[in-house]
């Protein structure tokens, strides 16, 4: 029963969109990226998506809306919605979602990362 300091284990992620796992609870990923720039566009068919922006400012693009999200705001997105995450400047993310969740959902792209190839921080 350790606690994790997010700042440090922020600190430790070097790159963008390569999301580390913090830790596992109940089936589920708790993970911490670093976002900047556009993402791509997806949806995941069968499980919610979970967004908490602990630092920076997110732009979630809809097809007929975009969310902005802030500091300390979280957005739940539900299963089957399209969506692509925008970071106009760096951006500190926690993402829980089911362990088996792809990053890319329903999309095959050159971002995804295999589960099997998610890193822990």
């Amino acid at each position: 029963m350790d606690k994790i300091n997010l700042e440090q284990k922020f600190a430790q992620i070097p790159d963008y969109w390569k999301p580390r796992v913090a830790a596992e609870s109940n089936g589920q990923h708790v993970r911490l990226a670093k976002l900047k720039g556009e993402f791509v566009w997806h949806s995941h068919d069968d499980e919610d998506e979970l967004f908490i922006v602990v630092k920076g400012r997110l732009r979630v693009r809809f097809r007929d809306q975009d969310v902005e999200v802030c500091e300390g705001e979280m957005l739940v997105i539900p299963r089957g919605v399209e969506h692509m995450p925008v970071a106009d400047e760096e951006v500190h993310l926690i993402n829980i979602t089911r362990a088996e969740t792809t990053m890319t959902g329903n999309v095959d792209s050159d971002r995804a990362i295999p589960i099997s190839q998610l890193q822990k921080v």
